[in-house]
């Protein structure tokens, strides 16, 4: 019973997490068989093996989609509760969903697929609903940040039916799995969280002892949720101090022309840099020389939020202090007064002070990262966090993992167990010992 895994697009730059997910589970004896809605139109992850494509099978374009479908509902070879739906769909928007499941579901059965996993509540979560209403393959999905807080408007199959039909609704911080169950309390028992996983063997400390340059460093896409106006407007506060430093902003967006202004109006232009996108190799460099980390994260106007930065996990595990605000999931990650700290949303003032404190006491700022190192390491490497999501797969989806999984981790066999029994059957002593 193979696990089947279904993206909107595959492999993507920016879901760099998604490959390595699905290559972690391969390394763990669960190599899933992955379906792509959609070419991806950008570059894949920079350690995307090319070979790797090979295993992906992408749907036919939305012109050939369209097309099949309607001559297979003309002359009646789509199953009729398919036709049925489309029926009473003839206005609708998302009809491709119904169209992509009705092609996917024959042949995810004939490869003995039971049941599919995808990322974020989007087009592919809203695919596989339908493939469970026409076909009874069962369907989970992870749900981030935008796409549980800015759903798209006047669909027709909601958060609150993907929530409500799915088996399991994972979700990437304590945050977002708490605001959930708040918001559909019937689904409570079936949303767990799991953390987006970085790999805690490459995103090291540097070898050798750090130089004392008083580098700031922040990555990211310029938008507003990262709040890099904050960040410059703390860095002109220090600018003003005369502290010797240097910020370093990585990353590209529609904001640059918007912060390169206020670079130059706050007059800390000698001081800090747009640096442009960078590689993982030069970012890793610069996480090595760096004194402090900052991503001062802020609530969008529209309700948008940085749910858990998979680059604040990626600093800490490179031994970097972190300062961040209190939003979402961002307080899991940076442990006030252990890891790094956290000041207040859209506070300059505080940043600069907290920034300051580091620069001038390299030894704090040393400390936290330290602790900021074994946290990650512990919580955030991929190969935990894989195996939780793992478990929860082999309970939820009900599917009995491969012989070799089982080899690797005798414990799958009691999360299979677990989810084939009724609730309150399976003693607690035998429980299965997932996180």
């Amino acid at each position: 019973m193979p696990l089947g895994y279904l993206f909107e697009r595959f492999p993507s730059f920016t879901q760099t997490f998604c490959f390595r997910e699905v290559r972690e589970l391969g390394a763990q004896g669960i190599p899933p068989l992955i379906h792509s809605i959609r070419v991806p139109a950008d570059e894949p992850p920079q350690d995307y093996p090319p070979e790797f494509s090979a295993r992906v099978v992408y749907l036919p374009d939305g012109d050939t989609l369209t097309t099949a479908m309607k001559r297979a509902r003309g002359n009646k070879s789509m199953p009729r509760p398919i036709r049925k739906t489309l029926e009473s769909w003839t206005s609708k928007q998302d009809r491709h969903r119904v169209y992509e499941a009705a092609w996917l579901g024959p042949r995810l059965r004939k490869a003995g697929i039971r049941h599919v996993h995808a990322h974020f509540a989007g087009i592919a979560a809203r695919t596989a609903f339908w493939l469970h209403r026409f076909f009874g393959i069962t369907y989970s999905f992870t749900g981030h940040a935008n796409d549980l807080y800015c759903p798209e408007p006047d669909l027709p199959i909601a958060l609150d039916a993907l929530v409500r039909e799915a088996a399991l609704v994972v979700t990437v911080s304590d945050h977002t799995a708490a605001d959930l169950a708040r918001r559909f309390p019937s689904a409570a028992a079936k949303i767990r969280r799991v953390y987006n996983g970085i790999d805690a063997q490459v995103w090291t400390p540097p070898e050798t002892a750090r130089p004392r340059a008083p580098l700031i460093l922040s990555v990211g896409r310029l938008i507003e949720k990262k709040g890099f106006e904050d960040l410059v407007r703390a860095c002109a506060l220090l600018h003003a101090r005369a502290i010797p430093f240097h910020c370093t902003i990585v990353g590209e967006g529609p904001l640059e022309e918007r912060l390169l202004r206020l670079i130059q109006s706050e007059g800390c232009g000698n001081a800090v840099e747009l640096a442009g996108p960078k590689t993982q190799e030069e970012i890793r460099g610069l996480l090595g020389r760096a004194a402090a980390f900052a991503l001062p994260c802020v609530h969008e106007t529209e309700g948008g939020r940085d749910v858990l930065p998979t680059v604040l996990m990626e600093a800490m595990a490179c031994g970097l202090p972190c300062v961040s605000t209190p939003v979402a999931g961002v307080p899991e990650m940076v442990l006030d007064g252990t890891t790094g700290r956290i000041v207040p949303e859209r506070d300059p003032a505080a940043l600069a002070e907290v920034l300051a404190g580091w620069l001038a006491e390299p030894g704090r700022a040393e400390a936290l990262g330290a602790e900021g190192r074994r946290i990650a390491t512990e919580r955030f490497d991929i190969r935990v966090t894989t195996r939780q999501l793992k478990h929860l797969l082999v309970r939820h989806g009900r599917f009995l993992p491969p012989r070799e999984a089982r080899r690797l981790d005798p414990a799958l066999w009691r999360s299979w167990l677990h989810g084939l029994l009724p609730a309150g059957q399976f003693g607690a002593a035998r429980a299965p010992s997932t996180p």
